[in-house]
């Protein structure tokens, strides 16, 4: 497979959690997500815009944060138009997005933004409902319950 998120080349990684079997790498990660990710798992802002040819729509945060589960690291979040930010992920000198290619030819600043905290973002129960699900698939998916 080819990728276009940004930093694939740097996205080399480790896991730290060996949870979900056959997920070594975020490259590997990213092509289970990309069977995966669905109009639940996305933002119910932006749902009405989801759709398989955009399948990172809406995914950034329950992304960023299950990249964290299983790699470590930190996740960081864009300022973005409406008060809403776009969340990425840095673990170690590697810094990648999984999630970059909704955003289409818009380069994205990855510098110095701030970091974002898992209990801010699940303060919000959908997308803490949003996360469940996600990872539930992913954990299926990952013993072999591929649908």
């Amino acid at each position: 497979m080819e990728y276009v998120f940004y930093g694939w080349e740097d996205a080399t990684v480790p896991a730290v959690s060996h949870e979900y079997a056959g997920i070594g790498t975020p490259q590997e990660l990213y092509d289970a997500l990309w069977q995966l990710w669905d109009i639940r798992s996305c933002t119910a802002r932006l749902r009405d815009r989801w759709s398989e040819e955009n399948r990172t729509l809406g995914q950034c945060a329950v992304t960023a944060f299950l990249v964290q589960d299983i790699f470590g690291g930190e996740v960081y979040g864009i300022p973005r138009p409406g008060g809403f930010v776009h969340c990425y992920n840095k673990v170690g000198d590697a810094v990648f997005d999984l999630t970059s290619e909704q955003f289409g030819d818009e380069k994205l600043d990855y510098g110095d933004n701030p970091l974002q905290s898992r209990e801010v973002h699940f303060a919000d129960v959908d997308k803490k409902q949003r996360y469940d699900y996600l990872t539930k698939k992913l954990k299926e998916y990952c013993e072999g319950e591929r649908s």
